[in-house]
């Protein structure tokens, strides 16, 4: 089988594995999920039957006028045993352990399993509030990131050369870089989540709309295809998420586009 998807397709398909882990259901049973804002964890948020504005469900984005922090309003969801409770990470995080499970988006994945994340805040936003708990108590870190953030040669180090104040010029906002590791799901983990089937990247990219894309070869056996059809059929159409800002109200005068 073949497929293409868009990000926005790419997004709906690991949004509806994520909501399919184990471990997600488990905390979900009895414990804590954290899902932190970001443009897909709009999409896990609403696979998990949680209401919530996309549009508003993200903090850093990357637009064609470049790298950016928007203010949406709304903040990262704590769910305790499935249940939305208002609370913020910080209410929760001195409680998270082995059956919690914290979800976070990323920038970029590289070939070693490592995912980045763009820290515009210099106190390290909400990576800087949970990763050292999360890494020290065990805490299952869920990554959800398309394809269409690979990137070539090695985050560990490109890490050490990026930073808020390193730059002398950019196309929106300055930012550091993150290494995260935890449990990364792509359109390749997502497809054999949700139907058996393997899948394999063999392209990317496209035009009118479709830029951004990734094409896969999926294999399995008449079962797993059928599924994995059934599952195309019903996120085919996905229409592309538009965050708009506004560069007059923006709080972040370290933005080379301020002003």
């Amino acid at each position: 089988m073949l497929l293409t998807l868009t990000p926005a397709e790419s997004k709906r398909l690991i949004a509806k594995a994520v909501a399919a882990l184990p471990e997600v259901k488990k905390a979900l049973r009895g414990g804590v999920v954290v899902i932190c804002v970001g443009t897909t964890n709009g999409y896990v948020a609403e696979e998990l039957g949680l209401r919530v504005d996309r549009t508003r469900f993200a903090a850093g984005v990357v637009l064609p006028k470049g790298t950016c922090a928007v203010s949406g309003g709304l903040r990262e969801i704590v769910l305790v045993r499935g249940k939305e409770t208002g609370k913020r990470l910080s209410d929760v995080i001195g409680d998270l352990g082995p059956r919690d499970v914290v979800i976070k988006g990323a920038n970029a994945i590289d070939s070693s399993g490592a995912a980045g994340v763009f820290l515009a805040s210099e106190d390290g936003g909400t990576v800087g509030r949970f990763f050292g708990s999360v890494v020290s108590r065990g805490v299952n870190l869920v990554i959800p990131v398309g394809l269409e953030k690979f990137v070539p040669g090695s985050l560990s180090e490109v890490s050490r050369v990026a930073g808020t104040r390193r730059f002398v010029h950019a196309t929106g906002l300055p930012v550091g870089l993150a290494v995260l590791h935890g449990k990364i799901v792509t359109e390749v983990e997502a497809m054999r989540v949700l139907t058996g089937a393997s899948a394999t990247p063999i392209g990317k990219g496209g035009v009118s709309g479709a830029e951004g894309s990734v094409t896969l070869l999926v294999s399995g056996s008449e079962s797993q295809i059928s599924r994995a059809r059934d599952l195309v059929s019903r996120i085919k159409g996905e229409k592309p998420l538009i965050i708009s800002t506004d560069c007059g109200k923006c709080d972040f005068s370290s933005c080379f586009m301020h002003g």
